[in-house]
């Protein structure tokens, strides 16, 4: 589990996870992801894993997304794909020029939500894996694994969901089920940050009565007034547990 400044290995097992080991980072040297990398490849050079594979799921602080409108004009995979990578580098420039983009599934004429992570960052961890015995299974942004946990738990119409990690807020409009706005922005997630996040968007998109829902793993407080919170079946887990227990 890579999160915003911190990294931790668990093993599933069949009375719950396994904490494995664990690794605070910083910025280092090089790319805004150097530092998670570096980190993990120390842990990993620490461990006797064996044989297996990994799932692995990514802090929004190193995914980037998209809303992608629908459009009759696109039939074929890569023209999405090379629509969707349009969008990115209209909002960021050349740099999405070598991002890997993955589209979510969405019922003809209805926009889907794209995600993007830098190329680099993912070739890193699969060789930091590689060296140490394991495949890379899966890579999900934290956002979307969230999302798909609790999905069972939202109104198929209206909704705003919000997933606030240390350091930055995540958060996924929908209206008449389908996305409106998708937002990820760093900063506090004291009630009062949160509370302006929701605030702004539902006025920005004219969702004044939209059901409110939010996680926020390792908060102890009550959410704010007007945010129903959405919780895993252990208590106050660690960002990093949630994150790993996200992950069917």
């Amino acid at each position: 589990m890579l999160g915003a400044t911190r990294l931790a290995l668990f093993r599933r097992r069949r009375g719950g996870l396994e904490l494995l080991g664990g690794a605070e980072y910083g910025q280092a040297e090089g790319p805004a992801w150097s530092g998670a990398a570096e980190a993990l490849e120390r842990l990993l050079g620490e461990q006797e894993c064996g044989r297996g594979s990994l799932s692995l799921v990514l802090s929004s602080r190193f995914v980037r997304f998209a809303l992608i409108p629908w459009s009759e004009a696109l039939g074929a995979p890569e023209e999405l794909e090379a629509y969707a990578r349009f969008r990115f580098q209209e909002i960021y420039g050349a740099l999405a020029d070598d991002w890997l983009l993955r589209l979510s599934p969405a019922p003809a004429g209805q926009p889907r939500l794209a995600a993007a992570i830098e190329r680099g960052l993912l070739e890193r961890l699969r060789l930091a894996l590689q060296d140490a015995g394991l495949r890379l299974r899966s890579v999900q942004p934290y956002l979307m694994a969230a999302f798909n946990r609790f999905a069972g738990q939202l109104p198929a119409d209206d909704f705003l969901f919000v997933l606030a990690e240390p350091g930055r807020s995540s958060l996924l409009l929908a209206r008449a089920g389908e996305w409106l706005c998708m937002r990820s922005l760093s900063g506090s997630a004291d009630d009062a940050a949160l509370l302006a996040l929701v605030e702004r968007e539902c006025e920005l998109q004219g969702l004044r009565d939209t059901a409110r829902y939010l996680h926020a793993p390792g908060r102890t407080a009550p959410p704010p007034a007007g945010l129903q919170a959405l919780e895993l079946p252990c208590a106050s887990p660690d960002t990093l547990q949630a994150m790993a227990m996200t992950v069917s």
